[in-house]
């Protein structure tokens, strides 16, 4: 399947993660950036774990629980529609996520394990995925995307989260 089409997604919110995620289909995907980003993340050096570029920001920590989580929602709203489930979503709010999280109490190593497995997890259901399940949709958030274009949202979501941990953080 191809890459998702206007329509599919809703273009305030999701285009730019659909943007950043380069490849044209999800076997593409994973090829382009399933061992980059691992890498990647296994980069991140100890030291700067606790570090926030500015007072109010996110620690490293911080942010990788956030990736890990929305990774996670993603995929199960994938999971959702493509076994045609047909109830909306919730949507989630990421700054609430990140104050109950436990990641300021956690190691650098215990995050970047857990990233790991998440992408392994990731990688097989997406990788499973026929062409009328990539086709379905759903309403997550208030609104219709496809799991395709989900699909993409997730790499898309991680890299721009990876340029933004190379920009301001590393």
């Amino acid at each position: 399947m191809s890459r998702p089409t206007e329509g599919n997604f809703h273009p305030l919110y999701q285009q730019r993660y659909i943007d950043a995620a380069k490849g044209n289909t999800i076997d593409e995907l994973i090829a382009n950036y399933s061992k980059p980003l691992v890498d990647f993340i296994l980069s991140i050096p100890e030291k700067k774990a606790d570090y926030s570029y500015v007072e109010g920001k996110w620690t490293v920590k911080q942010l990788l629980q956030h990736i890990i989580d929305t990774e996670r929602i993603l995929t199960y709203r994938a999971l959702c529609f493509s076994r045609n489930e047909h109830l909306p979503l919730p949507g989630f709010d990421e700054d609430s996520y990140a104050l109950y999280a436990p990641a300021t109490h956690r190691t650098l190593k215990s995050l970047q394990e857990e990233f790991i497995l998440v992408r392994k997890s990731t990688d097989a259901l997406l990788s499973s995925f026929t062409e009328e399940q990539l086709n379905k949709k759903g309403v997550a958030s208030n609104f219709v995307v496809t799991v395709n274009a989900l699909c993409f949202i997730i790499f898309g979501h991680i890299v721009h989260h990876q340029n933004v941990l190379q920009e301001r953080y590393l």
